[in-house]
């Protein structure tokens, strides 16, 4: 029996994907629990239909992320810091502080996808990597410089 699964079940495969499975499992498990539907021409027309808008709506997403991605590169983040000897900061840079100059800056960007390994303790200049879409990324030139 061939079939459009429309959720993932395991071990069978993706929500989207055409299988084959054996008759009964597919007319007394998957049909009943609206885990999959017929593959019938309707049924495989509007699976494509959809398709193209799901992918419409990822293309224009990545193109917004791309121009969101050239303004934070055009941008410099100037953090200022206490600095004990050797030039070590009180505390520390953290996405936190990231995600608040570029709120400043009016982009709105989540903490989560604030790359940042660890936070910067001590003074320099860094790169700071920002997932803005599954294939976008922004670097953030963040400078810690020492508080007059």
């Amino acid at each position: 029996m061939q079939i459009i699964l429309t959720d993932e079940v395991k071990g069978v495969g993706r929500a989207g994907e055409i299988v084959n499975v054996k008759d009964g499992y597919g007319r007394n498990y998957l049909l009943p629990n609206k885990l999959a539907v017929p593959a019938t021409s309707n049924n495989l027309k509007a699976l494509e239909h959809e398709k193209k808008v799901i992918a419409d709506k990822q293309n224009k997403k990545k193109r917004e992320a791309e121009k969101v991605a050239k303004g934070i590169e055009a941008l410099s983040c100037s953090i200022q810091c206490q600095v004990g000897e050797e030039g070590k900061l009180f505390g520390s840079v953290t996405t936190i502080d990231i995600e608040k100059f570029l709120k400043e800056k009016g982009v709105e960007v989540e903490r989560k996808n604030i790359l940042l390994d660890e936070p910067i303790r001590s003074l320099g200049e860094y790169s700071v990597a920002i997932k803005l879409h599954q294939d976008i990324k922004a670097n953030l030139k963040v400078t810690v410089v020492k508080a007059e």
